[in-house]
């Protein structure tokens, strides 16, 4: 059995003790661990989870945005000065490992006791070229690409995940506006779609928002589940033919004992 646990189910400004930034925890019943991103709260929802840095041994990162680069930092330290500890591995595409440390870490982490850092001191890192995948634990992830910020000069890298557990097609879209004619084919293969969705009364253009993706066909909708979501009232998504919102620590757990299938437990 494989588990995708939502650490938390919250927008990059999510507030308060009910819920984190949408940072994920893949776990194998061999109680292996992919955390995909790596935001700013990650200690915290660790922790509120029964977790620390010492159960983060691979990290997948999708962008350069705090909320999912944000906690680095705090896994760098910790696991550089925890004898316990090894070297985490760092999934990611070139383009975003080009900008990681010169534009994001190098500022705390560049300089330590006695020496000048670099990532590789912090990390083993993995990137992955155009239109390519990672393997962990004999799982394979595509990386696709998704528009979130055009800034009118170039398109900031952005990946979302598609892979496959115990036969069920997940599409996980990360943070994106909705691109669901760039990425029509994947919206479709997926059996199972996490979408990031924006509920704010002030919505930005970088993000799929609410009503946009009520818009989808039913097909579509009636597989997808909504996170990345802001405080406070949220739309009847079952009602609209969602499969609802994620819940922080909600469980998705896909195993190949009852043929292809998953279940999904409440959050916490």
């Amino acid at each position: 059995m494989t588990s995708l646990i939502f650490l938390g189910s919250g927008s990059a400004f999510t507030v308060g003790a009910n819920n984190f930034q949408s940072n994920i925890l893949l776990m194998t019943d061999q109680n292996h661990k992919l955390l995909i991103d790596c935001g700013t709260d990650i200690r915290f929802s660790l922790n509120a989870a029964g977790l620390s840095y010492l159960d983060i041994t691979d990290i997948y990162i999708s962008h350069l945005h705090s909320d999912h680069v944000g906690g680095l930092e705090y896994i760098a330290f910790s696991t550089l000065f925890d004898p316990r500890c090894k070297k985490p591995n760092l999934y990611l595409s070139k383009d975003v490992s080009s900008n990681l440390w010169d534009r994001t870490l190098s500022g705390g982490l560049r300089s330590l006791d006695g020496d000048i850092a670099t990532i590789d001191t912090f990390f083993e890192q993995y990137k992955i070229g155009r239109q390519g995948y990672f393997i962990w634990q004999e799982i394979q992830f595509n990386l696709i690409r998704v528009t979130h910020v055009n800034n009118g000069f170039y398109l900031m890298p952005s990946y979302g995940l598609f892979f496959t557990l115990a036969g069920v097609k997940i599409f996980l879209s990360t943070d994106t506006q909705l691109c669901f004619e760039q990425n029509r084919e994947i919206y479709e293969q997926a059996d199972i779609i996490f979408h990031d969705c924006e509920t704010s009364s002030y919505q930005t253009p970088v993000h799929a928002n609410y009503e946009q993706l009520s818009t989808l066909p039913e097909t579509i909708k009636n597989k997808m589940w909504l996170y990345g979501y802001q405080p406070g009232f949220l739309p009847d998504a079952k009602k609209d033919g969602f499969c609802g919102f994620v819940e922080c620590r909600q469980v998705f757990e896909f195993s190949y004992s009852h043929s292809q299938e998953f279940t999904v437990g409440s959050g916490a």
